[in-house]
């Protein structure tokens, strides 16, 4: 294992899991690159003809294995983080409040520039927001923080959830004997948003130029304050989950093989059965959209929080097995440079498939695009640690330590990085 003094094994785990966070975003992060934005939704929403075999496969694939997983992980993490990073401020780098927030301010302004500038996808925004709340419960009791996270986010799956029902209220009233030309009207408005020209105009966009790209997302400025009220029910309960699960040793790899195990017997195989479940209703109904908006956005919530969970135990043994490998010491490497890895992500995959780059979107088809899912891969595990055995922090790191400490942080590393 790579080691500069003796290194935490904690920290290890965390970086490891980070890593591998920040890799598995990228398989749904993917189709918002590649494709218009409902074809998270269903296959068949790309805007590139009716749906093969190979897009259904895919399309499923996705869903089961990692839809809103590794962003979940992801969130867990940053939870955990921002819990390490105030104990360290407390023991003497400064005051926890001053350090935190000033992190908390140049991250949202990173995640406007990123919204704005790269891509519509953008998350850091909402951990800024979300963060800043999450660090008001730090110091309390471990057991406080996972009921308040449970009840949090059973409120805000509840409200998702009754809110998609509508949809269906607003279905059966347009297709009633007697439905008014206003309910046939609301109907046809809310899938005229799903229809090919839409995705055609969406298509449209992104093949054209910088500036034209550009101009369509400033007028999207509403998106990361709607991103808040979407996701934040889910994104706050499990930053909170992130910081228990330091604590108790779970989310540090501290916990015993029979535990983790566990957690994947109990939440992970029913959570994903669960999903593939809810695959299967909407492959059924040859992906309605109303239906299956329900299932990936609302029906869906539970099985993610199980899933979620139940990643981090079985990656978690991963991470165990791989000790002393230089797999290990690559991933924990990703994982340290995670924000660089996402942003730099963001920028390659833009320049790939927008019209100003090699303008590949919805050119390629949704099975393809899990080989641009595996080359972005190998580049992070291939830069990250020859970066990391000569400098402190990845580029982005760096920068966002700097402006949050309002000084340059020393960057290149003064010895050779000993291997064990």
């Amino acid at each position: 294992m790579t080691r500069g003094s003796a290194m935490d094994t904690r920290l290890v785990a965390l970086d490891a899991l980070r890593g591998i966070a920040v890799m598995g975003i990228l398989t749904m992060n993917i189709i918002a690159f590649a494709l218009p934005e409902n074809a998270y939704i269903a296959p068949g929403l790309a805007g590139t003809g009716a749906a093969t075999s190979g897009d259904t496969a895919s399309w499923l694939t996705a869903f089961v294995l990692f839809d809103g997983k590794m962003r979940g992980l992801f969130s867990l993490l940053f939870g955990a983080s921002l819990y390490l990073i105030a104990q360290r401020a407390d023991r003497g780098d400064g005051n926890a409040a001053s350090v935190h927030y000033n992190r908390m301010v140049w991250l949202g302004l990173f995640g406007a520039l990123h919204f704005f500038l790269i891509w519509w996808g953008d998350i850091l925004f909402l951990y800024a927001v979300i963060g800043c709340l999450a660090f008001m419960m730090k110091d309390a009791e471990t057991k406080t923080l996972i009921v308040t996270a449970l009840a949090v986010y059973a409120i805000g799956m509840a409200l998702m959830c009754l809110s998609l029902a509508a949809l269906f209220k607003i279905e059966a009233a347009a297709q009633a004997p007697d439905a008014s030309a206003a309910s046939i009207e609301k109907l046809r408005s809310f899938l005229a948003g799903f229809s090919d020209a839409a995705a055609q105009q969406e298509i449209a966009v992104y093949r054209s130029d910088y500036w034209q790209i550009l101009h369509y997302r400033l007028g999207l400025y509403w998106r990361p304050l709607s991103m808040l009220m979407q996701s934040g029910t889910e994104t706050f309960p499990l930053m909170l989950l992130g910081m228990a699960g330091l604590r108790s040793g779970f989310i540090a790899g501290q916990w015993a093989s029979r535990r983790y195990w566990q957690v994947v017997a109990y939440l992970l195989l029913p959570g994903l059965l669960l999903y593939a479940v809810l695959g299967y209703l909407a492959w059924r109904s040859d992906f309605d959209p109303i239906l299956s908006l329900n299932i990936v956005a609302g029906w869906s919530m539970l099985p993610r929080l199980m899933t979620t969970l139940g990643y981090a135990a079985l990656f978690l043994i991963l991470i165990r097995a791989l000790a002393g490998t230089s797999l290990l010491d690559q991933l924990a490497a990703a994982g340290r440079a995670a924000f660089t890895n996402y942003l730099g992500t963001s920028i390659l995959m833009t320049s790939i498939f927008y019209g100003y780059g090699l303008d590949l979107f919805a050119r390629v088809s949704r099975p393809t695009l899990w080989l641009f899912v595996l080359g972005a891969w190998v580049l992070m595990l291939a830069w990250s640690k020859p970066w990391l055995d000569r400098f402190h922090y990845g580029p982005l790191e760096w920068l966002w330590r700097s402006l949050a400490r309002r000084a340059l942080q020393p960057m290149r590393r003064k010895t050779a990085t000993i291997q064990t």
